[in-house]
C-alpha cells in the first residue's frame, strides 16, 4: 500500500478536524522538522521509529539499454528504523 503526501493530507484532516491547508502545512512542517534535525544526529519517535542520515559510497551503475557505464556520486539519504512495537503491529 503507498500513500502519497496527499492522501496523508486527507487523512489528517479528517481525523483532527482541521481544514486541508493546515493539515498540509502541519505535515510539512514535521517533515523539514525531521529533515533538519536528522541531519545533526538520530531523531528518535517514542513508540514509533527512528529517522537518520545514511551516507551511501561511491558506486559504478549501468545505463541497461545502451551498456553505458557512469559513476554514482556518494550520496546521503534519509533513511528509518521502525520501533519494535511498529513491527509488531505489522507483523
Amino acid at each position: 500500500m503507498n500513500f502519497s503526501k496527499t492522501d496523508i493530507v486527507k487523512n489528517i484532516s479528517k481525523k483532527s478536524l482541521m481544514s486541508a491547508v493546515d493539515a498540509k502545512n502541519l505535515f510539512e512542517s514535521f517533515l523539514s522538522l525531521v529533515k533538519n534535525k536528522s541531519k545533526l544526529k538520530s531523531v528518535k519517535l517514542s513508540s514509533f521509529g527512528s529517522f537518520s542520515f545514511k551516507k551511501t559510497p561511491k558506486r559504478f551503475g549501468r545505463n541497461p539499454k545502451t551498456k553505458d557505464s557512469y559513476i554514482i556520486p556518494e550520496l546521503n539519504k534519509l533513511n528509518f528504523k521502525p520501533s519494535n512495537k511498529i513491527k509488531e503491529n505489522l507483523n
